[in-house]
């Protein structure tokens, strides 16, 4: 499934999923990197040895719950966009969760927000307790989510209503804006393959991984596809330009 939709299976799901018993101690990362690909910043950013040291960085990142703080430099170090922290002791009644996002312009902290599960579905309102934007350029900003506790292992991004404007880039990779996107759509091109081609969106470094919800979701509304029958286009895990020396393990990739 994930192959084909970019979604992981429950059975992933479940396997990257702290006990009940942990996520009542604090925050704690879920790291959704279900794939085996060059990539190792989560590993060399942890600072409390909670991310198994890689034999071959084509190894998925293994985390220990235990050794874990939840504080969060992993998540702005991970080029795919693929760790979250979750607090369910934020309160009795919801729990926090810090999403990696990297769209502009950020949300403003106390607004609220629709909340989306893996699949860009709506599940819940939800608030923008804090924005964090990373002091290197290179990093990635995060927001924290307070959200119903129980939807604390299904919140992974949230639409902002009303607030992103023709100039909005949806797909940061090949700077594709939203006003571009609706011109496309109003010209004729109805699937997501078809926006891909046209546009390039969804080719980039992260092969999809930002815009493919959203263009899907502006396609629903202008067509009224629904968004699981709409036809998937190739997924593959999101790249990082590494050097060659890493992939011989001769070299460190810091």
């Amino acid at each position: 499934m994930l192959e084909r939709t970019g979604i992981p299976t429950k059975a992933e799901i479940e396997s990257i999923t702290p006990s009940d018993e942990r996520r009542r101690k604090g925050p704690v990362a879920v790291i959704e990197c279900f794939q085996k690909i060059p990539c190792n910043p989560c590993y060399t950013s942890c600072k409390f040895g909670a991310i198994r040291e890689f034999k071959d960085i084509n190894e998925r990142p293994v985390l220990d719950f235990d050794k874990c703080t939840g504080c969060g430099i992993c998540v702005v170090n991970c080029p795919g966009l693929a760790i979250f922290i979750i607090d369910e002791t934020y309160s009795d009644t919801e729990a926090l969760v810090k999403i990696p996002y990297e769209f502009v312009p950020l949300p403003y902290e106390g607004i609220f927000v629709t909340a989306l599960n893996r699949e860009g579905k709506p599940i819940c309102r939800a608030k923008v307790v804090k924005v964090q934007n990373a002091k290197f350029q290179d990093k990635t900003p995060v927001v924290s989510l307070a959200v119903p506790k129980e939807y604390s292992m299904e919140v992974r991004f949230f639409n902002i209503d009303d607030y992103f404007s023709d100039s909005t880039y949806i797909c940061r990779c090949e700077e594709l804006t939203l006003g571009e996107l609706r011109e496309l759509i109003r010209m004729g091109y109805r699937t997501l393959d078809e926006i891909k081609r046209i546009s390039r969106a969804g080719m980039g470094p992260c092969q999809g991984r930002t815009c493919r919800q959203l263009i899907m979701q502006e396609l629903a509304k202008a067509t009224g596809q629904k968004m699981e029958e709409m036809p998937m286009t190739t997924f593959r895990p999101p790249v990082k330009a590494i050097k060659l020396g890493a992939l011989t393990g001769g070299v460190d990739n810091e």
